[in-house]
């Protein structure tokens, strides 16, 4: 998601997200290929890379994933209180980020988006929905790192400061895509499911394009260009 993305921006493809694995078996292999339409639906949607982007835009794309992720946080939350251990492995207690989307949000003068109107997602089960869920919200903080240089390029955002929730880790963001990928291969070398974990980020994926359906319904002309996309102003 140019969540990255997404968030749900582009992430950063020279990293280990499995693009660059030969083991076709490899679930990070197939994590990255098996969602990779459903990634980029996001990406088009959120089109936060693009030298047009407003603050009433970057205020609709905030709102819109923040109000997605309280919702995708809370169904690990209620996932770690009935398996602490689990969570303690995958680092839960430093992966949550909806109060920097509320941060940033405040930070535009804006209102945080409201937890009962946020989308309907599945619950997560067990270990392997847990990592499928983390695969979309954790990929898109490599992205995030993509979305601040760009938004630190814009005149018009240059008041802003930098945002929190696209880029959490700062220099830690290697790291902890490390962490991530280093528990989700151990799951399943111990016998996890792969086709759930895989599912599980797919249908995350797929949620988080629909709940940002809507960012893409007002069209955006970019500069030097005659086509015009859909994108909000």
């Amino acid at each position: 998601m140019t969540s990255a993305s997404t968030a749900s921006g582009p992430r950063a493809r020279a990293t280990d997200d499995g693009g660059r694995v030969r083991d076709d078996a490899d679930v990070l292999r197939r994590l990255h290929t098996e969602t990779a339409t459903e990634h980029q639906a996001v990406e088009d949607t959120l089109d936060l890379l693009s030298p047009e982007l407003t603050r009433a835009r970057l205020v609709d794309v905030l709102t819109r994933m923040h109000g997605f992720w309280l919702a995708a946080e809370a169904g690990l939350a209620a996932w770690a209180q009935r398996a602490p251990a689990d969570a303690e492995r995958v680092g839960w207690s430093r992966r949550q980020r909806s109060a920097l989307f509320a941060a940033d949000l405040a930070a535009l003068d804006a209102a945080p988006a409201d937890p009962a109107a946020g989308p309907q997602l599945a619950d997560v089960d067990d270990l392997d929905a847990a990592l499928g869920r983390l695969y979309v919200l954790e990929g898109s903080s490599l992205g995030g790192v993509f979305i601040d240089r760009h938004l630190a390029t814009l005149p018009q955002l240059a008041d802003l400061g930098r945002m929190t929730c696209f880029s959490p880790y700062g220099e830690e963001t290697g790291a902890m895509w490390h962490a991530f990928r280093t528990v989700t291969r151990a799951r399943i070398a111990e016998g996890g499911n792969s086709d759930r974990l895989i599912g599980a980020a797919r249908d995350t994926f797929g949620a988080l394009a629909a709940w940002c359906a809507p960012l893409s319904t007002v069209q955006q002309r970019r500069p030097g260009s005659s086509v015009v996309n859909e994108v909000p102003a």
